[in-house]
């Protein structure tokens, strides 16, 4: 909801860390660090270690917002990249509340995480193939900061980062979090499934 808005904080933010690693380091290990990153903060997750695993969260989501603003200051954004950082956030995003969920080992818990964990991936779907819509028609953003335009919804990245942050800190608020979650990632794909049948429902033979 507020990703647009907060991705000029945060490409601000990180400028400075990016120059300087743009001296060294291409994007493209960045965001192989990213993941292994996110990738410990699961195992952390999963074992209990929830300060750490937050730690290790927030790492993740700094180093993923260094490596596009590294790109583009090495003048090296590439599809490839996206495709690569795209994927490992999917990875990370799924994996992390399922490994709360594992450690919790509260079927109210886990049911609720499930609902979220569904919704979310309903969410991500409802975007990435209007994505592809809007390039193959050629009314994608051109100010955009990323390698594929991201239709706005309710429940986006820095909504995602709290939720998680949440999750990880306030256990014991967990299944309404949980619920939250889900609830946000249902109106997004309410709000772009609105949108492609304004928008795509005109199209002649359609």
């Amino acid at each position: 909801m507020i990703d647009r808005f907060m991705r000029g904080v945060k490409n601000a933010l990180l400028r400075g860390p990016a120059t300087l690693l743009s001296r060294h380091v291409s994007a493209l290990p960045i965001t192989v660090a990213a993941f292994a990153v996110g990738a410990a903060a699961v195992i952390a997750a999963a074992t209990g270690a929830m300060v750490i695993a937050c730690a290790l969260w927030l790492a993740n989501r700094i180093l993923d917002g260094i490596d596009g603003e590294v790109a583009r200051i090495r003048g090296e954004s590439s599809d490839l990249g996206g495709y690569v950082d795209m994927l490992g956030d999917a990875i990370v995003y799924a994996a992390l509340p399922a490994a709360i969920a594992l450690d919790r080992g509260d079927p109210a818990f886990t049911m609720s995480t499930l609902v979220m964990i569904a919704a979310f991936y309903g969410n991500l779907a409802s975007w990435m193939y209007l994505s592809a819509i809007l390039e193959k028609r050629q009314q994608t953003d051109p100010a955009r900061t990323t390698s594929i335009d991201m239709p706005s919804g309710l429940m986006e990245g820095t909504e995602t980062i709290v939720l998680y942050t949440a999750l990880l800190l306030i256990p014991q608020w967990g299944v309404a979090i949980a619920l939250i979650g889900a609830a946000g990632g249902g109106v997004g794909i309410i709000q772009r499934l609105v949108w492609a049948v304004r928008t795509l429902g005109s199209e002649p033979g359609r």
